[in-house]
């Protein structure tokens, strides 16, 4: 069975570019499944769905079809042959990403699908409950963290970046806090530490020194490979 690194932590706490470049020293495809969450949401306002009902969830969630391909290292979404981009990290997007994903029924088919992605290759997937939930069974597991406001300033800058960026630096926080509060609350699969993971506090540290960590904490065969 293909290989998974599974590594979790709240927003900003640099799992997507740990992940990248980790897909890129072992050659294993990179997933971030926190996309596939954020292709619900916005498939459910395209749609004018109740992203606070449960039940409306549960009911449009088994229409989403998404499509899966592999490009220059990474598993690429699309839905009905439409990559949707950066469209699914405006704030809009984020206002409705908690509730949206929160659900039982949205959290099963994104879990279903993230499973079905082993057939395409090793893979490195970053997330909130890979591996808690997701994928239990692997001995990669890693929990990313840093302090709040520090994962403020790198999404900020990240929108910035990407020119999508609406809010101020405080305003970033407070959706960040807000959205750890429901991520870790929620009864289906809270955002929580895996049993066994490795803990990093990532605060202080470069992205090399948090690839160098989690490359040496593999297991011994993997690293050789």
């Amino acid at each position: 069975m293909n290989r998974v690194i599974a590594i979790d932590g709240p927003s900003g706490s640099g799992k997507s570019t740990v992940a990248r470049c980790l897909g890129i020293k072992l050659g294993f495809l990179h997933v971030d499944s926190g996309a596939l969450y954020r292709i619900m949401t916005w498939q459910a306002l395209q749609h004018q769905v109740d992203t606070q009902s449960e039940a409306a969830l549960a009911a449009f969630a088994p229409q989403v079809d998404v499509s899966f391909s592999v490009r220059d290292g990474a598993v690429v979404y699309a839905v009905q042959g439409v990559e949707p981009g950066d469209c699914i990290r405006t704030p809009e997007i984020n206002q409705h990403a908690s509730p949206v994903a929160k659900a039982p029924a949205v959290r099963t088919r994104v879990t279903n699908w993230l499973r079905d992605l082993r057939q395409l290759g090793d893979l490195v997937v970053e997330g909130r409950d890979i591996g808690s939930v997701v994928f239990p069974d692997t001995p990669a597991r890693f929990y990313l963290d840093a302090a709040p406001e520090e994962r403020a300033r790198r999404r900020h800058t990240e929108e910035n970046q990407k020119g999508i960026a609406a809010q101020t630096p405080e305003a970033v926080l407070a959706s960040l806090l807000n959205r750890d509060r429901i991520d870790s609350s929620r009864a289906t699969a809270p955002l929580k530490i895996a049993d066994g993971a490795m803990v990093l506090d990532t605060t202080a540290l470069s992205i090399e020194q948090v690839v160098q960590a989690v490359y040496a904490n593999l297991p011994a065969a993997w690293r050789a490979s």
